[in-house]
């Protein structure tokens, strides 16, 4: 950038950067160098519908943008680079960019990128299907190698403590485990542990020791908690104490369970948009329930419902009634607070059913805490989420 260290030129700089050429004055030459490059960027977007701004459309655009995007991720860091590329394509005509390889290779891969390719997998040219998997594939092993290892650590760790033996066979004792917890039972006279505890390794179980059932609304708005559900429910899939059901909707009902091994391909199996119909997704869900007691049902959805809410709310109190650990997630991202439907939320609070927003980093833990059945509320107070309150 300029090396200008008075402070009042830096100051003129930055805001000159901020309000775009329209601040600048006759003669000013506020910017040189990097900083006119960064202003090109800045101005080619957000002043699109000025000389030299982007547009897409058109084979002669294709350059400018390719060399756009090329500038944005020399001069911004990655998190910029991400929210500038995400404005391009809702603010301009640059969707159909993305049907040419030469293009998606440009463009930096993101979980908003890989939304964008699955809305558009009906209309993306044979030529670029190929691409548009690649780059859909690269996110996904990114987010597979952050989130997979917290994931697995956290159920594991949870399931174990679930299930953990507390009147063992001689077989069956976790000595390391007894002698910690007997500590202050040693007996100097004995020059030994007496034992008053005795902690077991769980008993293996032929059957599931936990089911999971993921249900998640695939509206537009959902389009990143789509990208991260499918993620972490893959990861639990391959937990063989788990057994996950990944369940998505609009006004139908799709199962993807069987393509939880892929996500990619599970990814490309989602049609993001049109309606919603929860009520219609919760009793398809309702009905994969075999063990209530050991059974977690995870609503991933803003809670816009275009079904019989009053259905609807008489499908989770008998969820929850039966034994069901039913929770709503408002949202599973990073883009901060969701809109949703403060009401119907109130309302599924008031049955017992805990609605909040939730981060990828902090989903782990979430899963831990229902799976230790502890109260999901609390754990969410703890970590400083707000969830939705009863009405009244």
């Amino acid at each position: 950038m300029n090396d200008n260290t008075h402070p009042d030129a830096a100051r003129q700089r930055r805001w000159r950067l901020v309000l775009g050429a329209a601040a600048e004055t006759a003669g000013s030459g506020l910017l040189a160098g990097d900083d006119l490059r960064i202003d090109e960027a800045l101005s080619a977007l957000y002043d699109a519908d000025e000389p030299g701004g982007l547009r897409g459309g058109s084979g002669a655009s294709s350059p400018r943008v390719a060399r756009w995007l090329g500038d944005i991720r020399r001069y911004f860091p990655a998190s910029v680079v991400q929210v500038m590329q995400k404005d391009a394509f809702e603010r301009l005509d640059l969707k159909s960019m993305l049907f040419q390889p030469e293009m998606l290779e440009a463009v930096q891969p993101d979980v908003h990128l890989v939304a964008t390719l699955i809305s558009l997998r009906g209309v993306i040219p044979a030529k670029t299907r190929d691409t548009a998997r690649a780059v859909v594939s690269k996110v996904v092993d990114a987010l597979m190698k952050k989130l997979e290892e917290p994931l697995r650590s956290a159920v594991t760790g949870a399931l174990n403590r679930a299930i953990r033996n507390r009147r063992p066979r001689h077989a069956e004792i976790d000595w390391n485990r007894t002698i910690r917890a007997n500590l202050r039972h040693w007996q100097e006279s004995h020059r030994s542990i007496i034992p008053e505890t005795l902690i077991g390794y769980g008993r293996k179980s032929r059957r599931t020791q936990r089911e999971v059932i993921l249900c998640i609304d695939q509206s537009g708005s959902m389009a990143a908690s789509v990208v991260y559900s499918s993620i972490f429910g893959a990861v639990m899939a391959s937990l063989p104490a788990v057994r996950t059901h990944m369940v998505v909707f609009d006004t139908a009902v799709v199962d993807l369970t069987e393509q939880l091994s892929d996500p990619v391909e599970l990814l490309f199996g989602v049609q993001l948009g049109g309606g919603t119909d929860i009520n219609r997704a919760v009793g398809y869900c309702q009905s994969l329930v075999r063990d209530p007691r050991n059974t977690i049902m995870v609503l991933i959805s803003d809670l816009y419902e275009g079904g019989v809410e009053q259905n609807l709310l008489q499908r989770a109190s008998e969820l929850v009634q039966s034994g069901v650990q039913v929770i709503t997630l408002l949202a599973l991202s990073d883009e901060g607070a969701p809109a949703y439907d403060h009401r119907l939320a109130a309302k599924l609070a008031a049955l017992g059913v805990p609605s909040f927003a939730c981060s990828p980093d902090q989903f782990p833990g979430l899963m831990a805490a229902a799976i230790r059945r502890e109260d999901v509320g609390l754990w969410a107070a703890q970590q400083g989420i707000v969830t939705a309150r009863a009405e009244g």
